[in-house]
């Protein structure tokens, strides 16, 4: 479909006919320095409007061609395809995400490959990051300090390299689980009430910064931020004996540190939920949950893709006059070597065939 964005240009359609009627014929001088075949064939025109000349009709139509074809362009014409309908969830989601010193347990796997907890958490939130079009994202990393890594954007891919960047230990050795939930806080306070969300994963207990969990989540609660946390990490390891052996070898319990009792508290006084992650199946399925209870779907936003096709109009007015002045410029050279032909005399011809043969 195609539509013009400045329809009233076509306002202009009658001006060359009103130049015509309403203006006087100019005066032609011998001596002209400019002149303009557009309005040259205007005033001959109009000097045979008693008896109209056989050749000056078709360069009027081709003169008025051009000019419909430059108010065209003028109107800016465009093609409106078909009609693109986005969702538009309206969540803002901050993800914090524990770098400390005990994110390095290489307790998980991934297609039978041992990898350390924060290697599968890439992998699991990169899924659910990408399902999340139409919502804006942030990232929070912790550990001995709190820091934003990125604040909230729909630029879900940068959101994602951001992320895969992230090193152990780059925010300290240590845990501050309250002062991830305060910079959460912050960073989500001016937005709407029903779209603030973090989720929250580690692997230990609060042993850093100045902020305690629980205080910190009846701050979130008071400023309607829901929290769902996830603790991750096996319940059972085994730890080989010497030199790699079978023999001596016992099995522990690598999340021994991890908090539990707290975590839970901190979802269940913001509204949230608490969810154990012990291997890349559970972890993967709590993103699959959250996917689900944090989707709201407001009003569906829809645009038409636009393609110009102004400069279509304008390039073939400008092929048009270019042909139609080379025309004219060999039309006068032809004609100019007619008349002059024409004025020779025989005597002339004689005279210059004996001076050019006195010459040879």
């Amino acid at each position: 479909m195609i539509e013009f964005e400045f329809p009233f240009a076509f306002l202009l359609l009658p001006m060359p006919f009103l130049v015509f009627w309403l203006l006087p014929v100019a005066p032609q001088s011998q001596n002209s320095i400019l002149k303009i075949p557009f309005y040259q064939a205007l005033s001959e025109f109009k000097v045979a409007r008693g008896a109209r000349s056989n050749s000056s009709i078709p360069r009027i139509i081709l003169l008025f061609v051009i000019w419909l074809l430059l108010l065209s362009a003028m109107a800016k014409p465009v093609w409106l395809a078909e009609e693109i309908v986005l969702p538009a969830k309206g969540r803002d989601l901050m993800l914090a995400v524990d770098v400390s010193g005990s994110m390095q347990q290489k307790d998980m796997q991934i297609q039978g490959q041992p990898v350390n907890r924060l290697i599968l958490v890439k992998s699991v939130l990169k899924t659910f990051i990408e399902k999340r079009q139409g919502d804006r994202l942030g990232l929070i990393l912790f550990g001995s300090n709190a820091y934003l890594q990125t604040p909230l954007t729909f630029d879900l891919q940068t959101l994602n390299e951001f992320l895969m960047e992230a090193e152990i230990g780059i925010a300290g050795e240590a845990t501050a689980i309250g002062d991830a939930i305060g910079l959460a806080i912050k960073r989500l306070q001016n937005r709407p009430d029903n779209s603030r969300v973090l989720i929250l994963l580690t692997d230990g207990r609060n042993n850093a910064g100045a902020v305690e969990p629980l205080q910190a989540a009846r701050l979130a609660k008071e400023k309607s931020l829901k929290i769902y946390t996830i603790g991750i990490g096996a319940d059972e390891m085994e730890v080989p004996g010497i030199f790699g052996s079978p023999f001596f070898s016992q099995n522990i319990n690598p999340s021994a540190d991890l908090d539990e009792s707290t975590l839970k508290q901190i979802a269940e006084i913001t509204g949230g939920l608490y969810f154990r992650a012990k291997d890349a199946q559970s972890l993967a399925s709590i993103y699959q949950t959250l996917d689900t209870l944090e989707t709201f779907e407001a009003e569906h936003l829809s645009f038409r893709p636009k393609k110009s096709l102004y400069y279509w109009l304008l390039g073939t007015a400008v092929v048009i006059s270019w042909l139609y002045c080379l025309f004219i410029l060999s039309s006068q050279r032809f004609q100019k070597l007619k008349n002059n032909q024409q004025n020779r005399n025989p005597e002339s011809l004689l005279s210059e065939k004996i001076s050019n043969g006195g010459n040879s």
